[in-house]
This record gives structure tokens, sequence and C-alpha cells, in this order.
């Protein structure tokens, strides 16, 4: 089968796409061919050796993938040949099939396309696990999403105007603020060109955030998290500057706020019936209408240099994918 592959940390111009055998089918395994694969930051991370779980060389990245079942092991009860699957891990998404243990698939709506299939659960789950359990937040709060028009940051605005919360989307370029106000922000900030506490502020006339999105840090924390009101919530959901930032605790403090770190792949594992019960949520939602993933760019497996380089660049509006099987 063809597959991406990773032999030594870096960029992704030290990967190869190659030829390899397919691995083996355990009795508890699926095999399944990947019609699409989404990328996502921490795939980026994991190539270089920043992520916290680092897979063995050589290995295939790509943490999510849907396709249709091909072969099950001879313990497998649940899944056959053709059924519609998502699957989320560490590695292994960014190939012509991958072998996973049957547990870790997810039964796909046979409404949803592929794409969509591999644009969900990552960006969707954890955004719905940091907005729903983390925040806990209500209808009528003011949620505002840094980084609004990348993937989770899309997710956040999509969910949190399904979930009845004031979006403000807050983002480096007016292209990428016109994208998230037509997935549901009902007000912008370009913090390229102002001052993002001093907008917060005016905004909310005083008020402040109740809930921050970050998956961005380096220099926007300090400055949202002062645009935060009484019991605020912060979210850390990631770090896609670059830069972790230090925030001084006395800001917490003055307003009763909280910093949530948002880690969803370890909750899922941790909390796997609650996790079930969002993963059917969120599918309700996308059937009725309420949520709407944007797929911004769909490259080709040979075209990961390129993928990459639109995470990287910070350049994606919506998720990127890999159209691995038309």
């Amino acid at each position: 089968m063809k597959a991406l592959v990773c032999t030594s940390w870096g960029p992704a111009d030290t990967m190869s796409l190659q030829e390899m055998d397919d691995p083996e089918l355990g009795p508890n395994d699926v095999r399944m061919e990947v019609h699409a694969a989404g990328l996502n930051f921490p795939d980026t991370l994991v190539i270089e050796g920043r992520y916290q779980f680092q897979p063995d060389f050589p290995f295939v990245p790509g943490a999510e993938a849907a396709g249709t079942v091909i072969e099950a092991g001879t313990a497998v009860k649940d899944y056959r040949p053709g059924d519609r699957v998502i699957w989320v891990g560490i590695s292994g998404a960014f190939a012509e099939r991958v072998v996973c243990p049957a547990s870790e698939l997810i039964r796909m709506p046979d409404t949803m396309p592929f794409h969509v299939g591999a644009s969900l659960l990552v960006t969707y789950g954890t955004t719905y696990y940091a907005l729903k359990q983390c925040a806990h937040v209500q209808a009528g709060e003011i949620l505002l999403v840094l980084g609004a028009a990348g993937g989770v940051g899309l997710a956040a605005v999509d969910l949190g105007r399904a979930m009845g919360a004031r979006v403000i989307a807050a983002a480096s370029s007016e292209e990428k603020l016109d994208v998230a106000c037509r997935a549901g922000a009902t007000d912008r900030i370009n913090y390229s060109t102002g001052s993002l506490k001093d907008e917060i502020k005016a905004l909310t006339s005083g008020r402040g955030a109740d809930v921050v999105y970050d998956p961005v840090g380096g220099a926007l924390s300090e400055p949202a998290l002062r645009g935060t009101g009484w019991n605020g919530r912060f979210l850390v959901i990631g770090f896609a500057s670059g830069e972790i930032p230090s925030i001084p605790l006395n800001l917490p403090l003055l307003k009763n706020n909280a910093i949530i770190g948002v880690f969803y792949g370890v909750w899922a594992k941790r909390d796997p019936a609650a996790h079930q019960q969002n993963i059917r949520e969120l599918f309700r939602l996308y059937e009725s209408g309420a949520i709407k993933p944007l797929v911004g760019r769909v490259f080709s497996l040979d075209q990961y240099r390129e993928a990459f380089g639109t995470l990287t660049g910070r350049k994606a509006l919506g998720k990127v994918i890999f159209e691995i099987k038309p």
C-alpha cells in the first residue's frame, strides 16, 4: 500500500511517500480502507517529536481517518466488510489502509460524506468536550474564540453558536474573520491591527468574555485572559503560535477565573461512556443541520508538503483533508 512514512524527527520535508506492506491483522483488529484522512495541528508536532506521545520509527503519521471496513479479525463481531467507519488514534491514518483495534472505530452515519467524517472527531470532538464538559457553556454567554478560522477554532465558532452562545471571532486577517462570521460568529476582532483586550471590552460593554477558547497561545493568551469577566473560564486548547505563554496567576485570582486544560484524547479513554455520548450528540447536530463542518482544503497524499505547510503557516481556513480514495 502507499503510505506517508516518517523515519526521523523533523518537518514535513523529512518524510517520504513509500510503498509498504499492510500491517498484520490481529483477531480483535479491523482492516480499513481509508477514503479521507484529517490533518490536525498535533500531527505537525508528532513528526517533529514534540508531542506528548512519540511513535517508534518508522511510522505513518495521521490520527484521523474515515473509510470502509475491508476485513475483520476472527474475534470481531460488530463490524463487517463494507461498513462505513471513522477511526481516531495516534498515528497511521496517512495511508491507503489502516489496521486498528475494532474498539477504536466509530460507525459513521450513512448521510455523512467521508471528507466530513475525517474532519469531525478531532476538531469537533475536542471542542465539544471543551465547551460542554470543561467550560459548561450556557446559552446567552459570550464566547471568545482565538484562531477562529482554523480547524478547532472554526469548530468552536460553529458549536458555540449551536449551543446558544454569542460568539466573538478573533483572527489575524479579515479573510479569516469573514469565514468565521459565515460560520456563525456575531462579532469580530482582528488582533493583528488592534488591542485584543480593548476590543473585547468594547464589544462586551466592559463585561468581558465568559469563556475564552485558545488554541493559539503565545502573545495572545494573556490579553485574552485579561478580557474575561467575573467567573470567566479560559480554555487551554493548544499552542499553534509555537509559544507556550507564562500567565501571571494574579489575573485569574482578581476575577475568580478558571484556567482549564483540555486534553481530549486522554479524557475520551478515561470516560468512554461520556465520549460516546458526545459523539452521538455531534452526529445528531450534524444530521439536523445545526453544525456545518467546513472542509477548507483537500490534498492528495503526494501533496503532503503543501498540506502540512498550510497548517504550520497558519493558512488553513477550516479543516485540511487528504483525499486518499476518491
